[in-house]
């Protein structure tokens, strides 16, 4: 009897691409694919496998099954807005991506990424964001000289413009100091614009306003004078005017002006005791040398020795004071022609000026009488009795040009007791 051997079946040998078979056979490590091999797959790092873990060598000489090791691959990037990204081998393993950023933005995140084994890209999300603040150009220093007669300049400029290097979409513009066009004081003004960008990056920019006014040197009263000057006193234009107190006259110039080269037009002024000319040929002449000087109170009586003369004369000696604070000089006419005098403080007039001054007034001769005139020669009031000094000064504190002079002796402390 022939013994009959059979073939044991073999299967064809295990070929993974980007992997490897670990065998167990039943006859030994020589016989790797025969009936009843077991084969555990394996692939490299990176990829990954397709199909079953085993193969089993099977009677038909055929594997248990197919596998395939296939490369690992990460999820698809995000394209990060303003921005983008490059990759050495799409989304495989170990394939490294690049982010970057549109101009005017900075990457957030890390630059390089890697497709890792676990399948997950490296390190953090990128993103772009504009950090970048928007750029803002002011003008130079801005330089201007008060006109004639000015403390303030208007000075012009355009409005500058922001320009956001990301996106060019600026949200606000925001000024801090007066706009363009204003009228600035003397001295140095700080001007400043703000802009922001959608993301709220701000840009900045400064620059001077520089107003200067030209100015004299600063002018003072003249002694026993006023002073009363336009603008700031001593500025380019400025106009100062002058005045003296009672019983003094002005000599000089009544008004300076103060010039483009910063000096004073005109001589210097000076308040000079009044000196009265007794000596002119009319009343007129004699009333001119108080036009706009002087006020005058002038007190008619037919004799020295009337009642209501003496009682004016003893009521007007205490008050002195108060007639020289309001430029009053007493102008007393007494007697009759031929026999009549007239008298200015210790000056005598002549007769005939005398009977001049009271026919130019029309004056009565034979009877007690008081005339106030004031500094343009208008006859203001007439008491056939005797005044009070308040009446007086009551009625001449009344007077439109009274008004100004109170103001001034108010501002240099000059009254009366």
């Amino acid at each position: 009897m022939t013994e009959i051997i059979q073939e044991t079946p073999w299967c064809s040998p295990i070929k993974v691409k980007h992997g490897y078979a670990n065998c167990r056979t039943p006859q030994g490590e020589y016989y790797k694919n025969v009936l009843g091999t077991r084969c555990d797959i394996r692939c490299q790092k990176g990829y990954e496998l397709h199909g079953p873990q085993q193969l089993i060598c099977q009677s038909s000489k055929r594997w248990s099954g197919k596998v395939l090791c296939k490369q690992k691959r990460c999820p698809t990037l995000s394209m990060p807005t303003n921005g983008g990204f490059k990759c050495l081998d799409g989304a495989y393993f170990g394939s490294r991506c690049e982010y970057y950023c549109s101009p005017g933005y900075q990457l957030k995140g890390d630059r390089i990424v890697t497709c890792m084994d676990n399948k997950v890209w490296s390190g953090r999300p990128a993103s772009c964001v504009d950090t970048e603040p928007p750029r803002i150009q002011c003008p130079s220093v801005k330089e201007k000289t008060a006109e004639p007669n000015k403390l303030t300049a208007r000075v012009f400029w355009d409005t500058p413009e922001g320009r956001d290097t990301a996106d060019g979409i600026l949200t606000d513009v925001i000024l801090k100091g007066l706009p363009p066009g204003s009228h600035f004081p003397e001295g140095d003004h700080k001007i400043q614009y703000t802009v922001y960008d959608r993301a709220e990056n701000k840009g900045t920019c400064k620059f001077l306003v520089k107003v200067r006014v030209r100015r004299c040197v600063k002018l003072n009263a003249p002694d026993n004078g006023y002073i009363k000057c336009s603008g700031d006193g001593n500025n380019y234009g400025a106009t100062c005017e002058f005045s003296c107190i009672g019983g003094y006259e002005l000599q000089g110039s009544p008004a300076r002006v103060c010039q483009y080269n910063l000096g004073w037009s005109g001589v210097e002024p000076t308040c000079a005791p009044m000196n009265i000319n007794v000596n002119v040929r009319t009343a007129a002449a004699l009333l001119d040398q108080f036009y706009e000087k002087r006020r005058l109170l002038i007190i008619s009586t037919p004799t020295a020795a009337n009642f209501f003369y003496r009682m004016q004369l003893g009521m007007l000696q205490p008050a002195q004071c108060g007639l020289d604070l309001r430029h009053v000089t007493v102008v007393e006419l007494v007697g009759v022609f031929p026999a009549q005098i007239g008298r200015i403080g210790v000056k005598l007039l002549p007769p005939s000026l005398a009977l001049q001054l009271r026919l130019l007034l029309r004056i009565p001769h034979y009877n007690f009488n008081i005339v106030v005139m004031d500094k343009h020669g208008m006859d203001k009031e007439r008491y056939p009795f005797p005044a009070t000094p308040a009446e007086l000064f009551a009625l001449i504190d009344n007077f439109p040009l009274r008004k100004e002079e109170m103001k001034l002796q108010a501002e240099i402390g000059q009254s009366c007791p």
